[in-house]
């Protein structure tokens, strides 16, 4: 049974997907801009619980191109088949959103449609900041795989063993360390020992 929680949580997570806030996705939808506030769950003195109507849910939806079963995944954190899980780029937690192999783990992952690929073959990223500019911009989703073989001149994303993670281009793989280019021309290529690196995965797709 859904509760009051989960069905805020599900609009949270639907205005993440849709990369805006609730009062952003309230107003594409159609929808006076406070819909989906945080004051607009409880009631004035803060001892009932308000629930989003049906009709305000199915336009939220429509406006982020999802159905009502992708809203359910939303909700559980599992994503349908045909959909991938979602995060930022640059997200950090106290414990690893991925796996010691580099695959998602944990619930606090979003999910987005993407035909083609099950949830085990991919995830995506979403780019936060500008530091890969300007090949990347905030905003865009990188679709990452591990099942892609990696070539000198692809590009990944490489995950380090402090957590941070960020994407390159592969410039040279040897035994002991990998050659990584910026995005950005004008920097410099650096060498980055295995031992520092968690994971490296390709980037097959991009949604800009």
């Amino acid at each position: 049974m859904l509760t009051h929680e989960d069905i805020w949580r599900g609009i949270d997570r639907l205005a993440r997907h849709a990369q805006t806030s609730p009062s952003g996705l309230a107003r594409r939808a159609g929808l006076d801009s406070t819909t989906f506030n945080p004051s607009k769950r409880v009631s004035a003195d803060g001892k009932k619980p308000r629930w989003p109507s049906t009709e305000s849910i199915a336009k939220a939806l429509a406006a982020a191109h999802l159905d009502f079963d992708d809203f359910a995944s939303l909700i559980s954190g599992t994503p349908r088949t045909g959909a991938l899980p979602s995060r930022g780029l640059a997200d950090t937690a106290a414990a690893d959103p991925f796996d010691p192999t580099g695959y998602p783990t944990g619930a606090d992952w979003d999910a987005i449609p993407f035909p083609g690929l099950a949830p085990g073959e991919a995830f995506a990223l979403t780019v936060q900041d500008t530091t890969m500019l300007p090949v990347y911009r905030p905003g865009d989703r990188l679709v990452v795989s591990h099942e892609a073989p990696t070539r000198v001149g692809d590009r990944i994303v490489v995950q380090r063993r402090d957590g941070t993670r960020g994407a390159w281009t592969l410039a040279e793989k040897t035994i002991q360390s990998v050659r990584l280019s910026p995005l950005d021309p004008s920097k410099p290529d650096f060498n980055l020992p295995l031992t520092q690196i968690g994971w490296l995965a390709r980037i097959v797709w991009v949604s800009q």
